[in-house]
């Protein structure tokens, strides 16, 4: 029999055969016998060559003497606990043995109670190493690359997650705790701690893109979703992953992964798309959205067969506010019209700032078209009703009014833009019926948009193919009968339609910027004709020639008539005075210091001028003081039914009187009787205009109206 490490006190030994013995000595294996007290009772062979020592020094030396100092205490628990247990189970355990020359490799320890310890009094604990040390330094350098990569992602900021999924442990890094707020003691290694933290409208996307990721479906995990951090806010993440290993079926083993911090980049991406969808100053939404919903509702409405309104709103005089009291002012009006306009909606409908002073409401119906057609009514009605009240803007009461236009789907149209087109062309019959009111949309309000729309292309080409022509209408001397005056009044002659008159294409040109080129077309031409009559008939002869609005504004920051006129009138030879500008009341009213100076401007150059078809807009007496005026025109609303005891009579006795004490000239207009001719004498006008001294007529015509003798 083999002698054993303590020979003569071992009777333990007799109690295991001779060849039990020498088959564990025969073992390639390095096998061993411990005490309760961990001592080694017997070595074998192939151990003691490997620890280079004789059985007698290893029983000296002991059996910590072969365990690595750093592995001792583990290695030492987990054999007392085993030996000393109620039912013990066999073990493993990874630890370093010392090899002959002094290094360490690990080993893998395999042990249970040896069969003598079954029988005997005391325990004994029989273990067999197997070297592992190339496997343990494969995942040494496993471990040092999960911890190089590890480190490179939370280098960039993130946080990295370890999900072993089949046994259901995550790995959360420092930084992917700190991210939100906790520590490591505030959750468990599971992935159902941040499951349970992630936001509930996200979680079915996470979950679903999880799946596809693990099912093969896609290379790669990504998934954007909010977790709420430790104190209660939310926080969006990109979480990132792969799984690194799977199973002999495919099943995944491992995932790893990191979180991304990308709160700041959503809350860009909401700012971007507030401001992309609705309207920075009013909070409503603005035309991209109001389309976006126009689009989904449109769809709604084919599906079920209802009905939709679109309503173009456009506030009345908002551009007088805008004027005379200033921006901000006009932008406090604009914030509480769009409030007054969604408190007349209904739940479901919609209002929309398209820009400027222009709302759209969308009216949706889960009924037919017909039940809709008067709810919108309604609805409209409230509106205008709402902004006819008076604004309290700070200390200014402001009164503005509404012109809404209609379209209806389907019976208007059935896409957005033909809703848009017909509800627009709406406002505008609302606009020209006198404002304030409500417009529908007819077949022939778009056959007279079309005829605009061809009309203003036209128009483009009628300067260069010499389709412009003038006419002129005397004015009279009242006091002595004579002709000193005369209008130069614009025509087109269109080749299909004939002539159009000025109240027709004047507005197209004004639209399209046109007008200014026509203006000054219109100028030479009347420069040139005046500078023949004063040679012809009468050297202080005048002409009058209208200006648009759209001319001044085009003025600014360009060469103001009051320098180019001038110039081009003494390049004729001509004075100044041998043209009066004339002006609307409107230009007046929107005058900026611009205009101001160009009218000054223009007076001081020699130009007389005119106010023309006063009484119509809301001139004051302001504004005559404030401006350089030299004739004020009363317009033929005035005069057309004008006698001796009609209002019309006394308000043109009121301003003939109140012009003179100005030190302005008067024109009455639209004179047709010798009655209205001597009225206008008794009231101290000054000229006038009119069919009883002639008719607009080409300056051939005109010639020999001036060549007739004086009456």
């Amino acid at each position: 029999m083999k002698q054993a490490i303590n020979t003569g006190a071992d009777d333990w030994l007799n109690q295991l055969d001779c060849s039990a013995l020498d088959l564990l000595d025969a073992l390639p294996s390095l096998v061993w016998i411990l005490d309760t007290q961990l001592r080694p009772r017997f070595a074998s062979a192939a151990l003691l060559r490997y620890a280079g020592c004789t059985r007698a020094e290893l029983r000296s030396l002991g059996g910590q003497a072969l365990v690595h100092p750093h592995d001792w205490s583990g290695f030492e628990q987990a054999c007392r606990q085993h030996l000393f247990a109620e039912d013990p189970r066999p073990f493993t355990r990874d630890y370093r043995l010392r090899a002959a020359d002094g290094s360490y490799r690990w080993h893998l320890l395999q042990a249970d109670l040896a069969p003598v310890g079954r029988v005997g009094s005391e325990r004994m604990l029989l273990g067999t190493n197997s070297d592992i040390d190339e496997r343990k330094r494969i995942e040494a350098r496993l471990q040092d690359t999960d911890d190089l990569w590890k480190l490179a992602l939370e280098s960039n900021g993130d946080g990295v997650w370890d999900w072993y999924v089949q046994s259901g442990v995550e790995l959360y890094s420092a930084r992917y705790l700190q991210i939100y707020g906790y520590t490591e003691t505030d959750v468990r290694p599971t992935p159902a701690e941040f499951d349970a933290r992630t936001h509930p409208d996200d979680l079915a996307k996470m979950q679903a893109d999880r799946e596809a990721h693990f099912s093969g479906r896609v290379s790669s995990y990504s998934n954007e979703h909010r977790v709420r951090c430790k104190d209660g806010s939310w926080k969006w993440i990109h979480s990132r992953g792969m799984v690194i290993s799977r199973d002999e079926q495919g099943q995944p083993l491992r995932m790893v992964g990191t979180h991304t911090d990308i709160s700041h980049r959503k809350a860009a991406e909401a700012l971007i798309w507030q401001q992309a969808h609705f309207d920075p100053l009013t909070g409503l939404p603005n035309r991209r959205s109001l389309r976006e919903r126009l689009e989904q509702q449109l769809l709604e409405a084919q599906q079920r067969g209802g009905g939709l309104a679109v309503l173009f709103i456009d506030l009345d005089h908002f551009k007088e506010v805008n004027d005379t009291l200033g921006h901000d002012m006009g932008d406090t009006l604009l914030i509480e019209a769009g409030a007054r306009i969604s408190t007349c909606l209904r739940p479901g409908d919609t209002v929309a700032r398209m820009g400027g002073d222009e709302f759209t409401v969308l009216l949706n119906s889960d009924g037919s078209a017909a039940q809709l057609e008067p709810q919108a009514r309604e609805v409209a009605r409230q509106i205008i009703a709402s902004l006819a009240s008076v604004f309290q803007l700070g200390n200014e009461r402001v009164f503005v009014s509404a012109s809404i236009g209609v379209s209806h789907y389907p019976s208007d149209g059935v896409q957005i833009e033909a809703l848009f087109k017909h509800a627009d062309q709406a406002l505008y019959a609302a606009k020209a019926a006198g404002r304030n009111r409500l417009g529908y949309f007819t077949p022939e309000l778009q056959e007279a948009a079309q005829n605009r729309m061809r009309l203003g292309n036209d128009l483009r080409d009628a300067l260069s193919l010499q389709q412009f022509f003038i006419e002129y209408q005397a004015i009279v001397d009242l006091a002595s009968g004579h002709i000193h005056k005369a209008e130069a009044l614009l025509r087109w002659r269109h080749p299909r339609q004939g002539v159009i008159g000025p109240t027709i294409f004047i507005p197209l040109a004004e639209a399209s910027g046109i007008i200014i080129e026509i203006g000054e077309w219109v100028f030479r031409q009347a420069a040139n004709q005046v500078k023949q009559w004063r040679a012809r008939f009468d050297q202080n002869f005048q002409i009058s020639v209208n200006k648009s609005p759209v001319q001044f504004r085009s003025e600014i920051g360009n060469t103001p008539a009051s320098v180019s006129w001038a110039e081009a009138m003494t390049g004729l030879g001509l004075a100044g005075e041998a043209l009066t500008i004339e002006i609307t009341e409107g230009l007046l009213l929107e005058a900026d210091t611009e205009v101001e100076s160009n009218l000054a401007a223009l007076h001081a150059a020699g130009f007389q001028v005119s106010l023309d078809d006063f009484g119509t807009g809301f001139s004051s007496l302001a504004y005559l003081q404030k401006y350089s005026i030299d004739l004020l025109k009363i317009d033929q609303r005035f005069v057309r039914h004008l006698h001796a005891d009609a209002k019309d009579f006394a308000l043109c006795s009121a301003i003939i009187t109140m012009a003179h004490a100005l030190g302005m000239k008067v024109v009455a207009e639209g004179v047709e009787t010798i009655e209205q001719r001597d009225l206008l004498i008794a009231a101290g006008c000054d000229y006038a205009q009119g069919y009883l001294f002639g008719r607009p007529m080409p300056a051939e015509a005109f010639e020999a109206l001036l060549a007739r003798p004086d009456p």
